[in-house]
């Protein structure tokens, strides 16, 4: 892609704030996963919270990954 160049020091472009934003979204969705666990107390990750936190987001983002048009 020709708009996905970097940006230079101290400036964001559009690409930028668009991962920023995708990587938000999937955090988002990963501490969403791990309070509703918590919430619904059927699974308790205890210790391993973090881990589980980790393991939604990179679940999350093979879903998104999946559905989108990955073809350049």
């Amino acid at each position: 892609m020709a708009n996905d160049i970097g940006s230079p020091p101290l400036q964001l472009n559009t690409t930028d704030w668009k991962k920023i934003g995708k990587g938000a979204v999937i955090a988002l969705g990963g501490a969403f996963l791990t309070y509703l666990a918590e919430a619904v107390k059927i699974i308790d990750f205890g210790q391993y919270t973090p881990v589980a936190v980790a393991v939604f987001s990179v679940l999350i983002n093979f879903g998104w990954k999946w559905i989108q048009n990955n073809q350049g």
